[in-house]
């Protein structure tokens, strides 16, 4: 089975993503060392950076992977040899090339404005030509499955066409994605029969069914799969490598080239960084919550054998088991996240810890995204964590002149043996003023926490109805570029929840400091 990602070109669609050329490059090498057999780098003749891509790669010394540039054939009237969009291919300099031609007769008609005999000119003289010129074709027929239920006939075709004139692969594209599994996999089947061309699968996810009808296309004989890592797309993206790649491999025991399996979750995470969108947390596979348990009942059964609530083991695609803690806990659920933090409970009071965390959750606050708070409140309350400075006041000020508002914080800290240490500092809001503060204050007691960085801040109104007296949860996501946590805090007051939070962030900083030495 090959596997064909396009995050680089399709991916990059997406509303809201734009890759640099570094950021390509980036994407390039880590596709390559996971072992996706062919890498779609980017249409060379619809822009400059893609371009740009191409030249830079050149460079670089792929081990396991193939890169493939794409177009589409070319233009009404034109010969492909005169094509602009043709000869950039070629320029690209790469041995696979993927072009793209329409399949569908009412796609012919209306968008090209051109008749079905020229399409199959532009089809032919595109695939020819490049293979003239000694690039090896995969031709996607673009939407193929509609064209193929408007006019069966025509749609066969146009892929008849493309094998004839040498395309090695013809791939099948639900370019719209409104099919269903089993008109894709009647269509699949239909054209294994009457092609010895192998044949790939091109599915969207405007339906939900993308992953769904590029499995149908295997089992009905498909042997390339094409789709993007994290399901990255233009409208509601393609279909996603990260559940498509386990499901063939680990479910249905369908041999490919990629070495390690395990690497997957990892990939996913770097491609939703290098895109700056974050993953979405419930992604099968690869998600953060893909194998995260809360009800009592289910973490209960899962420390027992681990079946019972999960469809396989997550380290096999690099994820992990998380135990989650909240009002619906039982005292298993939270001995159990405890046991995951090195913490023993079933003899110190774990019955009262979960009674306190239950109480705090009723007030508002939330563990299960903030770790390092739930790791702060147990080993608080068991005395194993002392605090590591006080706030003995602070102050905000917030001034507008004209068209600025300024902000600026001042704190007076004071550490374990009584130092005092009053400053203040400006910033973008006062609580990023008032985190400054803090901050600079601290670090002449901890010049440690001097690497740490606030990635992500988020607000939480959790009674709306109470308006501006609502109460609001602060979660803060914190790195020092070795390790990230999150921590929370709940008030009626947004700059005291925060405040909470941050105090938490520094905290649990000092306390990994003192326990690694």
């Amino acid at each position: 089975m090959s596997v064909y990602d396009t995050t680089l070109r399709d991916g990059a669609q997406s509303e809201g993503v734009s890759f640099s050329t570094e950021d390509k490059l980036d994407i390039l090498r880590h596709l390559d060392e996971f072992g996706i057999d062919f890498i779609e780098g980017g249409y060379p003749g619809s822009n400059p950076k893609d371009k740009a891509f191409f030249e830079a790669a050149r460079s670089i010394d792929l081990s396991r992977s193939k890169l493939v540039g794409f177009g589409s054939t070319c233009k009404t009237g034109v010969c492909a040899w005169e094509d602009k969009g043709i000869q950039s291919l070629l320029e690209a300099d790469t041995e696979w090339v993927c072009i793209f031609g329409k399949s569908w007769d009412l796609q012919v008609e209306r968008a090209l404005q051109c008749s079905l005999e020229e399409n199959l000119r532009m089809v032919e003289d595109s695939v020819s030509t490049l293979l003239k010129e000694g690039r090896r074709v995969i031709f996607d027929a673009e939407h193929f499955f509609d064209g193929w239920k408007n006019n069966g006939g025509y749609a066969l075709q146009v892929l008849e066409t493309a094998a004839r004139a040498g395309a090695e692969w013809l791939v099948l594209c639900d370019t719209n994605g409104g099919s269903f599994p089993d008109d894709v996999a009647r269509a699949v089947k239909q054209c294994r029969d009457r092609f010895k061309v192998p044949l790939g699968v091109h599915a969207h996810n405007d339906t939900e069914l993308a992953v769904a009808n590029s499995l149908a296309a295997v089992d009905a004989g498909a042997s390339m799969v094409q789709g993007t890592i994290n399901g990255l797309g233009e409208r509601c993206g393609n279909a996603n490598l990260c559940s498509i790649i386990p499901n063939l491999m680990i479910k249905r025991g369908v041999a490919t080239n990629i070495p390690d399996i395990r690497g997957l979750t990892t990939l996913a995470n770097f491609v939703g960084e290098i895109a700056n969108i974050s993953p979405d947390p419930k992604l099968p596979f690869v998600g953060r919550s893909a194998f995260a348990h809360k009800g009592g009942v289910h973490v209960s059964a899962v420390l027992k054998d681990s079946r019972t609530y999960e469809h396989m083991d997550p380290t096999l695609v690099g994820n992990q088991r998380r135990i989650l803690v909240s009002e619906l806990s039982g005292t298993s659920t939270m001995v159990a996240k405890a046991k995951e933090l090195g913490i023993d409970t079933e003899k110190e009071g774990g019955k009262a810890i979960l009674d306190r965390l239950k109480a705090l959750e009723s007030e508002g606050f939330q563990f299960e995204a903030a770790e390092a708070s739930f790791e702060l409140l147990i080993k608080r309350l068991r005395g194993q964590s002392q605090p590591y400075f006080r706030l003995d006041g602070f102050r905000i000020f917030v001034d507008v002149s004209g068209n600025t508002m300024r902000s600026e914080a001042s704190v007076k800290v004071v550490d374990p043996n009584g130092l005092v240490e009053h400053t203040a500092s400006e910033g973008n809001g006062p609580v990023n003023a008032l985190d400054k503060a803090v901050r600079k204050a601290l670090e002449r007691f901890y010049p440690e926490i001097g690497h740490i960085r606030l990635i992500d801040y988020k607000v939480r109104v959790i009674d709306a109805s109470a308006a501006t007296e609502a109460t609001v949860r602060v979660l803060i996501r914190s790195t020092d570029g070795a390790m990230t946590w999150t921590t929370v805090g709940v008030s009626t007051n947004i700059i005291e929840a925060s405040l909470m939070a941050l105090i938490d962030s520094i905290e649990y900083k000092l306390m990994k400091s003192m326990e690694t030495g």
